[in-house]
Parts: structure tokens; sequence; C-alpha cells
């Protein structure tokens, strides 16, 4: 069997970067940034380090004074390689950090990875298949020319591509026929994330008052939601799974390293795994194994959902999933293309209550056909099946997804998308989402829609928005997840140091042999 590093091999050989700083930019568009670390940079991390290339790592979650830690690290650092990682609602962030290394190092490599620059890239291709030049080509070829290497998809082994003496602009992890792209056997045999590099007890997070760590079981979704991102992107949209031993393994490395004994499972729908009852029953049997007793948490596929998935959800240690209903009304449901119908979503709030699982509802507003009639729609649904919480958003059409990539210009700065079989219609401004994040906003009575429908304006869907959520939390009883405000860390540059809860490096500062 061929390793993962065996892959790369050839571009290891090549190497002229054997230290780099990876960079999690702030996500100043959640409440508390220090709840869920961001994996993915992480995974990356761990493969570097086990091929023996060093890692500095600048964790900016929460930071408020973001842009005086880089511009103090890049100053007394003789690293001339940064990588990058965001989505969309990061990169405002990541476009200033990316110019405080522009300025203080004009010289240096910038890499950018993670989920937008793989969504732009999706929508760039479809659109040139499609013929036809449009906001993704724009927003692409502005990636191009800001950063040095582009690396979409898988980042794993796609990195070493990217620290070679003249390495490409694009490298392509998203290509399922390339090696890059990670199979079920490659995902099971890389290492785990390296949470060593940042400050894992500054993430708080707990499942019914057990401290817990976020992991990924598995990758991708198989369906199509048109407000959905990936949806023709295979980094995203097909299901890659690791065994279920693996992720035990990895349970086991948590409880063992950190002592935790909660597990937010991270996966877009747990239970499009066929083996999800198998992983279920594996990992409660792993508990009276270790004579402990796990919290878990994660989301589910409402039409999927089955008896004797709760039933082992539970006995593994499940008292919340989290499932994306989105809308109470058929015409949405329909328009979004969710493939569930009301009644397999009430169904699987049935399900769920006979088994002792609490339900998140995770609700939207904003989609093709969205109206008065549709969003109180949403509200009586809500009232009906009455969950234990829920959230409710207006959408923001994100590269990536349908409602963005088969978007057309229809006035200047405007793009509408059309669902075909009803003639519904979603409206969006154009973004530039490389400097406007307004878009996204998680404290209630401040969100800013930029999408409108045929019946509803931006500033009604927020407003309706406002009076669902107030509606059912006050009929309800259900509290509001938080009225604190945003929980900021400041951090003093004058000493030339970086703190140690910012800057984690990798244990050898000199790169290890090639093997």
């Amino acid at each position: 069997m061929i390793t993962p590093l065996e892959i790369v091999k050839p571009s290891r050989e090549r190497l002229a970067v054997h230290r780099i700083c990876l960079v999690i930019p702030p996500s100043i568009f959640l409440l508390d940034e220090r709840v869920f670390m961001t994996l993915g940079i992480l995974k990356v991390a761990a493969v570097l380090e086990q091929a023996g290339v060093g890692v500095d790592m600048l964790d900016l979650s929460g930071v408020e004074n973001y842009e005086e830690v880089v511009r103090d690290y890049v100053k007394t650092s003789p690293n001339t390689c940064f990588g990058l990682t965001a989505t969309t609602p990061q990169m405002p962030a990541a476009t200033k950090i990316y110019r405080v290394i522009r300025v203080q190092k004009p010289g240096a490599r910038i890499i950018l990875g993670g989920p937008h620059v793989t969504l732009i890239h999706a929508a760039y291709k479809f659109e040139q298949k499609g013929g036809r030049k449009g906001r993704a080509t724009t927003a692409y070829h502005q990636l191009q020319e800001m950063f040095d290497v582009l690396v979409v998809g898988d980042g794993e082994l796609a990195i070493f591509e990217a620290l070679i003496e003249d390495p490409p602009k694009l490298v392509d992890g998203d290509d399922p026929k390339a090696s890059y792209f990670l199979s079920n056997e490659k995902l099971t045999e890389l290492p785990f994330p390296a949470r060593n590099l940042v400050d894992v007890d500054s993430y708080r997070y707990s499942i019914d008052g057990v401290r817990a760590l976020s992991m990924i079981a598995q990758l991708g979704c198989p369906f199509g939601c048109g407000f959905c991102g990936g949806r023709m992107s295979p980094f995203l949209r097909r299901v890659r799974m690791r065994t279920s031993e693996n992720i035990i393994k990895e349970m086991v490395h948590l409880h063992d390293i950190y002592g935790v004994k909660g597990f937010m499972l991270y996966d877009d729908e747990l239970n499009v795994n066929p083996k999800v009852v198998e992983l279920m029953n594996l990992i409660a049997k792993t508990q009276q194994q270790l004579g402990v007793e796990f919290r878990l948490r994660g989301f589910i596929k409402a039409e999927l959902f089955t008896d004797e998935q709760a039933e082992a959800m539970y006995q593994a240690g499940f008292r919340w999933i989290l499932v994306g209903f989105e809308s109470g009304h058929e015409r949405i449901l329909t328009n979004i293309q969710k493939k569930a119908a009301r009644a397999d979503n009430s169904r699987c709030m049935e399900i769920a209550k006979r088994h002792g699982l609490k339900v998140k509802a995770l609700m939207s507003v904003g989609h093709p056909g969205e109206s008065e009639d549709t969003v109180r729609a949403t509200r009586d649904w809500l009232l009906e099946v009455r969950p234990d919480d829920f959230d409710a958003t207006v959408i923001t059409t994100y590269p990536g997804t349908p409602y963005f990539d088969e978007a057309m210009e229809t006035s200047p700065g405007v793009w509408t998308y059309t669902y075909p079989k009803s003639g519904d219609r979603l409206h969006s401004l154009e973004v530039d989402y490389r400097e406007v994040a307004e878009y996204y906003k998680g404290v209630p009575g401040e969100y800013t829609s930029y999408v409108y429908t045929d019946f509803l304006n931006a500033k009604e869907l927020v407003k309706l928005r406002d009076w669902l959520e107030a509606s059912v939390r006050d009929t309800l009883g259900i509290p509001y997840n938080s009225g604190a405000p945003a929980v900021r860390y400041e951090h003093s540059m004058g000493q030339g140091v970086i703190p140690t809860n910012i800057l984690r490096t990798t244990r050898s500062a000199e790169p290890l042999p090639f093997k």
C-alpha cells in the first residue's frame, strides 16, 4: 500500500521551503471564536511535521489586535513562507493579514488555502465550462493576483507542491483524478490534526456540562441544497470516510492527552455514513472498556434518520443532535432542493424525542420564493414540533453555492438565481468577499441582508427573521444563546515576543531528513 507521504515524495525532494508559518485568521463574525478550533489547517500542519517541515502556527482566533500580532511576528521571524486558510467570512481578515506580510516582507511567499479559494475556484471552473465570465472569474483572478500560490481542495498533500522552488500558481487538490485528492484510505492513514500547535485549553466548549473538543470523522455531503457551498466542488461534495476504528482511535487520543469526555463531530451529515450504527456501537463499547461516559453532538440529515440510528446514538452518548430543517414551508423546501419534505422533518423530530435526543433546529430565511407567508409557516412548524433550541439566519449566497454559481447578472451589481422548476427567484447584491463581512452577523438585531426575493426586500427579510426568532423563543421559552458581547482578546506586542497562546511551533526547529 502506498502511503500518503510516498505520494508526495517527488514534491518533497524538490522542497525549497523547510519551515512555514501557518495562519488562522480571526472569525470576527462569531460571538466567541474560542469554541471550535480550525482543524483543516491543523491537519495540514500534522502532515508537514510528519515530513520534517518546521511549522509555526499563528492562531489569531478571537485576537482583537491581530494585525499588530502578525506585524510583530513578521518583523522578528526569519520565516519567509506563510500559509493562510480562510472561509469566506474570514476573507476580510485574511486580506488584512496578507497586506501586513506583503508590506513587511515583500519577497515572502504567501499561500492561500481553505474553503473560500476552493469554492471560488469551483465556481470559476463552472463559468469556464459554460463559456461565460462572471463574478467567480473576477474573484478568482483577484485572488491569483494577490497570493503567490493558491491551494484548493484537500491541502494535506497538495501543500508540498506549494513549497517547491518554483511552485505553480494553482495546486489543485479538488480534482478526484489527482493524487492529492484524499481517498478513504488516505484519509484514514493521515495523522490526526496537530492540536499541539494551538492553545487547546483556551478553547471552551462543553456538551451538557462536559468539556468537549471538535472532530471531523468524515468529509463531504452528496446533497445539492441551493444555499450550501461546494455543490460543484468534489472536495466538499464527495463523501470520504475514515474507518470506525480510526475515528475511535482519535477519540481515545483526545481523551488520553487532553482529558476530554465530550466530542463535537463537525461532519456535514453523520448519517450519510452507511456504517453510522456500527460506529455508534463501537463508541459505546469503547466507553465501557475505558470506564468513562462520553457526551457527543453532531449533525444528521432528517429524511435519513431512523429509530435504529437514534437508539445507537443515545447509547454512544449523544444527547443533542443538530438538523438543518431550514424551512417549514413545502414550497421553500422544494426550491432549496432539500430532498426532505415537511413530513420528513416532523418525523425526524418524533424519532429524536422517542429516544431522548434533544434537537437544535437550524432554520434560514431568504430562499427563492420566500414571502411573509412562508416565514410564518416556518414559525408555525417550529411551534408545532417544539425543538429544544434553534437558530434562524438570513442566508448568504456564498461562492460555491448554486445560489451563487448559477445566478445571472440581471442589472448592474445584482445577480439573480432562478429555481427552474418553480420559476421562483432570489436576488443578491454583488459583494467583494475579500473586503466585506457585514453580510454575516451572528448578533440578534444586527443582521444585514445582501439578498432579497420577489416578495420581500432585504430589510423586510431581516425584520421577519427577527420576528421569527423572538416569537418562537418567547412562545417555547427558549432563551437566547447569548446576550453577551463578543469575546475578544488583546495582546501587547511591546516586548517583541509573541505570546505562547497565539504562536506555537513544531518541536524540532530543524527539518528531518526525507526518507
